[in-house]
């Protein structure tokens, strides 16, 4: 999930806004394409074909072993769901690969539709143009799918049944998997026939024609819309005027631990809800273990922060970014700023208060992070200070010494910032808490 990057300095090496640049290689840079990576998606700098062509490359050069435990660490831990399949299929391109595809394939696939997901990376290519023509499936390619086939229900199948070039019987017709019971072998009989009987959630219902404001108060009632769900439909369940009463009393009940993001997310579309929303978030992070001593956390509002995470999100990076510094602002003495064309601090809010008063901060232009970053350390002195920025800037300069210094990179691009022996973190997990307090227990 983080890495501790040895610094290498290239003169003639810079981001893509021109400040001098820390080289990584090998794993370290194979870390920093795939733990924050939407594969095939754009960013404000690199293009997403670019990405997956050097995502393969260095899978290329890196030991097999530490790819398949890096595609672990981004399904598990991360909880990225395409970039860990890519990775197994260039895996599965390198002879003698085969075991450990099998097994590597078995453990990240955690869905049912990502057994067909996987087929569909299979067939295409690195940059994700589709090939002429199928190419075989490798036999631990084979193996993997069908011992990760065997992981799910019957009701689980039904829900992820999905009409599309491949559909799961496919799946069960290339890799000649073997049922482990009776029952699990009727059930993929069904998949074949694709005759599974649909699950009880609001998509099938949905899809199914019914009323929406009656499907949205059923399962409300029944206590059958997960977090997830529940903050995705706030929007939906506005719009189709379900009984307000009902959704407050879903946020009663416990949610289960969505990232913050989650909830800023929700709040763009659903602000009658926007106190239930912001306490639901506290709640969530209420039970960590706080981190010792003043911590200084910096956002970078920059204007390439702007960017969505992907095409088909509505959510920035600086959102993402804001969710993270509303984590740490929970778990630690904190005090915020943001940098763009000057430093900026903000006020000591919580939750989705400090998130908007980030937003809001000032406008989101150049990205002088040397020169913020040297006025917010001359305003005290920090235990530890947390940059969350996609690591471009537009100028250069001397890096402060601090005790403890971390880079939190959200976004995928070649080349960060050099700013020494600092810890680079890279993603924006809630998992990097757990990395800081691990890290910092060992090294106390």
């Amino acid at each position: 999930m983080a890495s501790v990057n040895a610094p290498v300095t290239r003169p003639s090496v810079r981001t893509h806004e021109g400040a001098p640049a820390q080289m990584v290689s090998g794993i370290a840079e194979l870390r920093r394409a795939v733990l924050s990576c939407l594969l095939w998606e754009d960013t404000f700098y690199e293009k997403g074909s670019t990405l997956g062509d050097r995502i393969a490359a260095l899978v290329a050069k890196t030991p097999a072993d530490r790819v398949a435990a890096l595609a672990i660490e981004a399904r598990e831990q991360m909880h990225l769901r395409h970039v860990p399949l890519f990775l197994v299929r260039e895996l599965a391109r390198i002879k003698g690969n085969g075991a450990l595809v099998e097994e590597t394939l078995a453990r990240v696939i955690q869905r049912p539709d990502e057994l067909t997901q996987y087929l569909a990376i299979y067939w295409k290519g690195a940059a994700g143009g589709t090939t002429k023509r199928p190419e075989p499936l490798s036999a631990g390619s084979k193996r993997g799918l069908a011992k990760a086939f065997t992981k799910f229900r019957p009701e689980t199948l039904a829900k992820y049944d999905r009409d599309g070039a491949v559909v799961l019987r496919d799946v069960l017709r290339l890799t000649h998997a073997k049922p482990t019971s009776v029952p699990q072998g009727a059930a993929w009989k069904q998949v074949v026939a694709r005759t599974l009987e649909s699950p009880d959630t609001w998509e099938v219902a949905l899809s199914a024609g019914k009323d929406k404001k009656a499907t949205f108060e059923r399962l409300l009632t029944e206590r059958k819309l997960g977090a997830l769900a529940f903050l995705r439909n706030l929007r939906n369940m506005i719009a189709a005027n379900v009984d307000p009463s009902l959704i407050r009393e879903r946020f009663a009940q416990p949610l289960d631990k969505v990232l913050p993001f989650r909830y800023l997310a929700a709040v763009r579309h659903a602000p009658a809800y926007a106190q239930e929303l912001s306490d639901a978030m506290l709640r969530a992070v209420a039970d960590e273990t706080k981190l010792s001593g003043l911590t200084a956390v910096l956002v970078d509002v920059s204007g390439s922060m702007d960017e969505k995470l992907s095409a088909k999100s509505e959510m920035r990076r600086v959102e993402a970014a804001a969710g993270l510094a509303v984590l740490m602002r929970e778990i630690a003495q904190a005090r915020v700023f943001t940098f763009s064309d000057k430093l900026v601090e903000v006020p000591n809010h919580r939750g989705l208060a400090l998130a908007e008063a980030i937003n809001q901060s000032q406008l989101h232009s150049s990205t002088q992070l040397f020169t913020s970053l040297n006025a917010m350390y001359a305003k005290g002195q920090f235990d530890r200070v947390i940059v969350i920025t996609d690591e471009q800037s537009t100028d250069s300069g001397r890096v402060p010494t601090v005790p403890r210094g971390y880079i939190v990179n959200v976004c995928t691009y070649q080349n960060g910032v050099d700013f020494g022996a600092w810890v680079r973190i890279n993603g924006w997990s809630d998992r990097i808490v757990d990395y800081i307090r691990a890290l910092e227990t060992e090294t106390a």
